[in-house]
């Protein structure tokens, strides 16, 4: 019998790479999406077409706790699950408002913490992976406070997890920087060429390469816990 992961924001370039790899590896596959309907179907048909695995997608607004709840009554087994869903509204301290604040918040920082606790009371054993941000750790952004101080908050959701699921279930962390996803593409050039000579590896990760991490985390690294890896290239 295949194992089966969740990922939330399956629909982002990330949550498409990791769905896919994961798929590659004939893990059967629930596939959160808050509003791509079309998108998560298409992900869904050309998965289970390519890699013969079954894939679930299931709707929800994750910083709605009845929602989450309702997700759950969808899923009967879970061996590993990955902390995608993630908002980002980017614009100066002073023009940014509490709404817009506390929606970036509830999204990545309450929306990881409901997700998590109810795969818990699923879960017998297995892994959990949250993506974080290297904002969180040493890059942080004026633009993003919101964003940055909410993914430093999925940090401390890891390691308080970690303690509370340990030992039958593993809780760990990835904190990429640039990744080339549409909305990173579509920036100024001048901007992405300014960041990328930050990067000791002179370039921008792909979306793969995060899966790649997210993956070893989740189903290789048995004796990796409460860690939190970042995928920076490395900064100048």
């Amino acid at each position: 019998m295949n194992k089966t992961v969740l990922i939330t924001g399956s629909t982002s370039d990330i949550g498409y790479a990791i769905s896919k790899l994961f798929a590659a590896n004939n893990y059967d596959l629930v596939l959160h999406y808050h509003n791509e309907e079309e998108k998560v179907k298409s992900i869904k048909e050309e998965l289970e077409k390519e890699y013969g695995i079954t894939c679930t997608i299931i709707k929800s607004d994750i910083t709605k706790e009845d929602e989450v709840k309702e997700m759950f009554k969808s899923i009967s087994k879970l061996d590993c699950l990955i902390n995608n869903a993630a908002l980002a509204i980017d614009n100066h301290y002073l023009d940014k408002t509490a709404l817009e604040f506390s929606k970036v918040i509830e999204t990545n920082l309450t929306g990881t913490f409901l997700v998590t606790k109810y795969a818990s009371k699923i879960m017998k054993e297995g892994s959990i992976v949250n993506v974080s941000s290297n904002n969180a750790i040493n890059d942080n952004n004026p633009l993003s406070m919101d964003y940055d101080a909410s993914k430093a908050g999925v940090i401390s959701l890891t390691h308080n997890f970690a303690k509370e699921l340990a030992p039958k279930i593993r809780v760990n962390a990835v904190a990429p920087g640039w990744v080339l996803t549409k909305s990173v593409k579509e920036m100024d050039p001048k901007f992405l060429e300014e960041e990328k000579n930050k990067v000791l590896l002179e370039r921008i990760a792909t979306p793969d390469e995060i899966a790649k991490v997210v993956y070893f985390l989740a189903s290789e690294a048995s004796y990796i816990n409460d860690e939190v890896i970042k995928i920076d290239g490395g900064l100048r």
